[in-house]
């Protein structure tokens, strides 16, 4: 039995944690942690737990939870696990973080995107970045899981393999990127109203969104130099989603059959990627409250560029499913134990 606890977990990524845990015979949650409830009833706050988690909500004291659990799941804004974070903790129990604070490899420029001080660079070498489709084996042996961001997860995924063979040119990369609103989280925000989302579309962080770096620099460990992106999100009026249309110049005259072949080099044997048929698009409601993510591709040979399209459910591979996925790595379970999850439709 795995025991678990989850900070933050009244969040949205925190609320759909202890969603698919607790479908586990394998898990046990022992702390719902959250800054805002203490001492409330967990299922006074989401209601589709009413009847199935008695618990109350407990505080952020992740130095008295590491003595609890086998993992630690942080679900917390930026800044939140850097400050408090010790060998102490790590020395006692896995910890999956789903916060920005160990993805980015340069303290400078994690600190020049968020704006805020990192209080413990010494661990940053030391997280894994959590995609187990690129970095599996690393996963394995992690204390440290710096879980991926949701635009990051969904764009790397998307394009990788195609920077990694060379068949693009990685300085002519765009990416457009929409969300559903949860992925600006939980929080009172008037921009995330329902009079002002509703019927609406958006695009924001125009130029300066802080997911653009971590999307650089994996992109760039594929292309083997430096990479630098054009990447714009959009918000649209659905609950949960992202898809991703990114844009290209290619490196040479290909086929569809070669490309083809480089994203089934990659994903082939991947449970959680799934390669369209040809002409088929991405769309966010085949993979809706499913851990799995759609990708296929065209190619425009009057303009000499590819169109990269991805589609997945920000809360689930994009946030709490991919973190699952990490858990079962660490413990040497299969990895889609627990996530065997049929997207919802229509």
């Amino acid at each position: 039995m795995i025991k678990a606890g989850i900070i933050g977990s009244t969040g949205y990524a925190g609320g759909e944690l202890a969603r698919l845990l607790l479908q586990r015979d394998d898990v046990e949650i022992k702390w719902y942690g959250s800054k805002s409830y203490v001492d409330q009833k967990y299922a006074s706050i989401y209601q589709n737990m009413f009847e199935i988690v008695g618990d109350s909500c407990m505080d952020d004291n992740i130095e008295a939870l590491a003595q609890m659990v086998d993992v630690i799941f942080t679900a917390t804004p930026q800044g939140f696990l850097a400050s408090v974070l010790s060998e102490q903790i790590l020395s006692r129990t896995k910890v999956i973080d789903l916060s920005a604070d160990y993805r980015i490899q340069d303290v400078n420029v994690y600190e020049e995107w968020y704006k805020i001080p990192h209080k413990s660079p010494q661990y940053i070498k030391e997280a894994v970045y959590g995609i187990p489709e690129l970095n599996r084996d690393k996963i394995k042996k992690a204390r440290l899981i710096a879980n991926p961001g949701c635009y990051p997860t969904c764009s790397e995924l998307t394009i990788y393999p195609l920077v990694k063979e060379g068949l693009i040119n990685p300085d002519t990369i765009i990416i457009d990127a929409k969300s559903g609103t949860s992925g600006a989280g939980r929080g009172a925000k008037t921009d995330n109203l329902y009079c002002e989302v509703n019927e609406n579309i958006k695009a924001y962080g125009v130029g300066v969104h802080r997911h653009t770096p971590e999307i650089e620099e994996q992109l760039s460990y594929g292309a083997g130099k430096p990479v630098t992106i054009s990447f714009t999100p959009h918000l649209v009026p659905m609950n949960r989603g992202i898809l991703i249309t990114a844009y290209a110049s290619l490196s040479s005259q290909v086929s569809y059959e070669e490309v083809k072949s480089v994203y089934d080099k990659y994903y082939g044997s991947e449970f959680f990627i799934r390669v369209l048929d040809k002409d088929v698009t991405p769309q966010t409601k085949w993979v809706e409250g499913s851990n799995f993510v759609d990708v296929n591709f065209k190619i425009d040979p009057r303009t000499n560029r590819i169109v990269m399209m991805g589609a997945m459910d920000n809360l689930v591979k994009g946030a709490a499913g991919q973190a699952v996925q990490n858990m079962n790595i660490l413990f040497g379970l299969e990895e889609n134990k627990g996530l065997k999850l049929i997207p919802v439709f229509p």
